[in-house]
C-alpha cells in the first residue's frame, strides 16, 4: 500500500515537473484584475473624448476635430495597454519567484510569440479601419483578435484563458452587428471579462496555494 502511495505521488511529480518546463504556468490572476481596471478607466476617458467630438466640431471644424479625436482614443489605448503590460509582468514575476521559477524560459518565449502575432496582426489591420474612416469596425476587431491571440497562447500556458479567448471572440463578433456601441463592448470584454477572469483565477490557483504555506 505505501509503496503504491509512493508510485502515485511520484508520478504526481513527473507531471508536475513535466507541466512546468512545457507551459508557462505563473500567470497571475491579479494582472488580469488590474488589466481590467485600468481598461474600465480608459473606456471612460475614451466616453469623455468623444462626448467633447461634436462641440469641436463647431470650433475647429469636422476634419481637425476627428483627427484630435481619434490620436486622443489611440493614446488612451496605448496606455491602457502599457499599464496593463507593467502590472501584468510585476504581478507574474512575483509569482514565479515564490514558486521558484523564471518568467523568461522556453515556455513563456512560445506562449509570448503565440500571443503577440495575432495581436500584432490585429493591430496593423485595425490601423488600417482607422485609415480608412471605418471607425465602426476597429473595437469589434480588437476584441476577435485579441480572443484570438488568447486562444492561440493557451497552448503554452493555463487552459483556462482559452475561455477567455472565446468569449472575447463571441463579444467582438456581436459587436460587429451592434454598431454605435463599441466602445460599451470593448469596456465589456477587456474591462469586465477580465476582472472577472482575473478574480476567478487568482482564487483557483493563487489564493488556494498561499493558504496553504501559511
Amino acid at each position: 500500500m505505501d509503496q503504491e502511495k509512493d508510485y502515485l505521488r511520484d508520478l504526481t511529480e513527473i507531471r508536475s515537473m513535466m507541466e512546468k518546463s512545457s507551459r508557462f504556468i505563473s500567470l497571475s490572476g491579479l494582472s488580469g484584475v488590474f488589466a481590467g481596471i485600468f481598461a474600465l478607466i480608459g473606456a471612460a476617458l475614451a466616453y469623455m473624448v468623444i462626448q467633447d467630438f461634436f462641440p469641436n466640431i463647431l470650433s475647429m471644424g469636422y476634419e481637425a476635430a476627428e483627427n484630435k479625436l481619434i490620436t486622443l482614443l489611440f493614446l488612451d489605448a496605448g496606455l491602457v495597454l502599457l499599464f496593463a503590460l507593467l502590472t501584468g509582468y510585476f504581478f507574474t514575476s512575483r509569482k514565479a519567484k515564490r514558486q521558484g521559477l523564471t518568467t523568461w524560459n522556453k515556455a513563456s518565449r512560445q506562449m509570448l510569440w503565440n500571443i503577440a502575432l495575432p495581436l500584432m496582426s490585429g493591430g496593423v489591420f485595425c490601423a488600417a479601419l482607422a485609415y480608412h474612416g471605418v471607425y465602426a469596425l476597429v473595437a469589434p476587431s480588437m476584441l476577435v483578435f485579441y480572443g484570438i491571440a488568447l486562444i492561440n497562447g493557451s497552448k503554452y500556458t493555463l487552459d483556462d484563458i482559452r475561455y477567455l479567448g472565446y468569449l472575447e471572440i463571441v463579444l467582438g463578433l456581436a459587436a460587429s452587428f451592434a454598431i454605435g456601441y463599441g466602445l460599451w463592448f470593448w469596456a465589456f470584454g477587456f474591462g469586465v471579462l477580465h476582472i472577472v477572469y482575473g478574480t476567478t483565477m487568482y482564487f483557483k490557483y493563487e489564493h488556494q496555494n498561499r493558504l496553504k504555506n501559511h
